[in-house]
């Protein structure tokens, strides 16, 4: 079984404090606030766990998709996955209730019904997915040629 590891450091209370989240292959270290995290003007230098959490699943479902339609012989020319996660406060905190893939992909050759059948698949089967069951997931996906 493969492991991997990432770090969140935090220094003060919720509102006044800071901190950094990095990741073992050393391919970011950035940091965060309740300001980068629940702020409107979020500081572009700084990140935050929902965008972490929406940046590794549109990866990990865009190499799924991928995946699939070259395997049901329709290799992607292109495919690009935006993740909008959701969070709202609730009585007792906060939760995220929703995340919405949004596909964009050029495969040529691929129905649209094949197409959408393979993204679903793929949106259902993704570990990703599998582990965030707990939210709705939505998907839009189009195609951009038929």
């Amino acid at each position: 079984m493969t492991t991997r590891t990432a770090d969140a450091h935090w220094s003060g209370s919720l509102s006044d404090g800071n901190g950094n989240i990095s990741v073992e292959s050393g391919a970011f270290d950035v940091p965060y606030s309740f300001d980068s995290r629940f702020g409107e003007g979020t500081p572009t230098a700084a990140s935050n766990p929902e965008e972490l959490l929406g940046a590794a699943h549109a990866g990990c479902f865009t190499m799924a998709v991928s995946h699939e339609l070259a395997e049901a012989g329709h290799p992607p020319k292109d495919a690009h996955t935006t993740a909008k996660v959701h969070i709202k406060q609730t009585g007792g905190g906060f939760e995220i209730p929703k995340i919405d893939l949004v596909l964009n992909a050029d495969v040529p050759g691929i129905s649209e019904e094949e197409f959408q059948r393979i993204a679903q698949h793929a949106k259902e089967n993704c570990p990703l997915s599998k582990v965030l069951a707990a939210a709705e997931i939505t998907l839009d996906a189009t195609l951009a040629s038929a």
